[in-house]
């Protein structure tokens, strides 16, 4: 048993042990039910359990939550609207977001598989001077997938 200061009490019977809370007005809580004898604690729950809620709240709202911006293409996308994806992809990263770049294939576009691919290369290499490639481009069903990380190389 281990007193609410911290301080060991030692081993006692689970009926005075209960008589020891009541007395100090505190909860009698299972810390390691597993050990032998198990060992329990002199505690206010309440308090504990309060305390506990308010630092994964203060965790919660410390932890930064990284976002995923997604920029869509087709292997028929001309110069000037890859551009301005490219430039759009930028303030993403620039902002500390993901960007997951897709290109969706239509028909028998998807033969031109070495198009896409081209895009998506361009695409980095416009981009490393923000961005590291964090998922080489893969396929998922009818679309390529590339995702870039912020951060230099």
């Amino acid at each position: 048993m281990i007193d609410a200061d911290g301080k060991q009490l030692g081993i006692l019977p689970r009926g005075e042990a209960l008589r020891l809370a009541a007395e100090r007005s505190l909860d009698l809580v299972e810390v390691a039910p597993q050990a032998d004898p198990p060992v329990v604690k002199l505690m206010d729950f309440g308090k504990y359990q309060y305390q506990r809620a308010k630092r994964e709240r203060e965790a919660r709202r410390v932890r930064k939550e990284i976002e995923v911006k997604e920029v869509r293409l087709r292997p028929i996308t001309g110069e000037h609207d890859v551009a301005f994806k490219v430039r759009q992809a930028r303030t993403f990263l620039e902002s500390g977001a993901k960007v997951k770049v897709r290109i969706r294939f239509r028909g028998r576009e998807i033969g031109n598989t070495d198009i896409a691919k081209r895009h998506l290369e361009r695409f980095a290499t416009n981009l490393a001077d923000v961005s590291t490639v964090e998922q080489e481009p893969t396929f998922e069903g009818p679309t390529m997938l590339m995702v870039l990380a912020p951060g230099r190389k």
